[in-house]
């Protein structure tokens, strides 16, 4: 029910995208942004499991960021996908929790060029 509400919420918002990375023709990592003029937001990332570590997911959210002409990208997180997202390049800052759980705010800066670093 939960991903079923997150599809329809990505078919009816116009700022919603879903991108998806392929090796050989397969899917093998899919991201969910919600666009803000030339900045976006990662709703949601995933990895195939057989996949994870390969990086697939870094790949896509800079594609993703390249394609769109991004000058930043945000993403927020906890204390299992924060790794993720510092080696992916992205300044990472700790933020108010909920829930009794750390939280993250992930930020990869693209300046004007669209690339890491402007």
């Amino acid at each position: 029910m939960r991903i079923a509400l997150a599809l329809e919420a990505y078919r009816t918002h116009s700022d919603r995208r879903i991108f998806v990375w392929d090796v050989d023709g397969r899917p093998v990592c899919a991201a969910g942004v919600q666009l803000a003029g030339r900045e976006a937001q990662v709703l949601h990332i995933g990895t195939r499991p057989e996949q994870a570590g390969r990086g697939h997911g870094r790949n896509l959210l800079h594609a993703v960021a390249a394609q769109l002409g991004l000058t930043r990208l945000t993403a927020e997180t906890d204390d299992d996908a924060v790794g993720f997202y510092r080696r992916s390049g992205f300044e990472v800052a700790e933020v108010a929790g909920r829930g009794g759980q750390r939280r993250y705010l992930c930020t990869l800066n693209l300046g004007e060029t669209g690339n890491p670093g402007g």
